[in-house]
């Protein structure tokens, strides 16, 4: 079993435990239930930079990034040093967040807010919802077709925007569909681990115009997003490289500056 089905396999245990805890009616209570849409879509085609800076604290690959920090503080930093949103990882077993970091996040910033998690049951985009989310994440790599389609377009009804990440050219053709907003290209093989950048690359030309495109992990210069951005990609993931430091919002800053320069 490689990591990502282990991933799966808690995760499938988790839900269900939070269904008995939390049912679906409380999610939907929820004072930001109601919130409106704040496109992240948008914000990056308006965007010179397409910057989407990520709050993680450690991860499988890389052990501890960074334990240290408040995610106010993170989420703040991110939104005045120009960010066009933000990513909250929420898995806690494999990197160290949670749905109140997402929460928290929400009570600091106005900017889009994407939730990073491993959505496998239509319940956690009901807890996306309530916990103040503008995006969810759907991964290719863990869903069938039908899930993909059942699940954006659950999304929609709730006034959620849709990251679909694919790594691959099959996960890519099988899940192209009208509900999806904008396909993130991981560089990252979840399996293994592995990074190579030459993946975006590779799937640029099969991703049609009406999606906004994404760059997803290992993106960690001013040059490779440039050189990403003659590939037709408007958005750009980084977490690490701005996490690993002591003020990641100070560090997305200098980058950000540097990129509009």
């Amino acid at each position: 079993m490689n990591i990502l089905d282990k991933i799966v396999a808690d995760k499938r245990k988790e839900i269900a435990l939070k269904k008995m805890i939390f049912p679906q009616h409380q999610l939907e209570g929820s004072v930001l239930f109601d919130r409106a849409k704040n496109s992240l879509a948008t914000a990056l085609q308006n965007s010179a930079t397409g910057i989407i800076a990520e709050h993680k604290r450690r991860s499988p690959s890389k052990s501890v990034i960074n334990q240290n920090l408040n995610v106010q503080d993170v989420a703040i930093g991110y939104g005045k040093a120009g960010a066009c949103g933000m990513s909250v990882l929420t898995d806690g077993k494999y990197f160290g967040g949670s749905l109140d970091d997402l929460l928290l996040a929400r009570a600091a910033v106005q900017m889009p807010l994407l939730r990073k998690e491993f959505i496998i049951d239509a319940y956690q985009i009901l807890e996306a919802k309530a916990y103040g989310a503008d995006v969810i994440l759907l991964i290719a790599a863990i869903l069938t077709r039908q899930e993909i389609k059942d699940f954006s377009e659950l999304a929609k009804k709730l006034y959620l925007e849709v990251l679909l990440e694919v790594h691959d050219e099959k996960e890519l053709i099988s899940s192209l569909m009208p509900s999806v907003d904008m396909i993130g290209v991981n560089n990252r093989n979840l399996k293994t681990f592995e990074v190579n950048l030459k993946t975006s690359k590779l799937l640029s030309h099969l991703i049609p115009n009406d999606f906004v495109k994404v760059s997803e992990s290992g993106i960690s210069s001013i040059d490779a997003i440039r050189e990403l951005k003659e590939y037709g990609y408007q958005g750009f993931l980084i977490g690490e490289n701005f996490m690993k430091t002591a003020q990641p919002g100070a560090t997305a800053a200098t980058f950000i500056k540097k990129l509009q320069a």
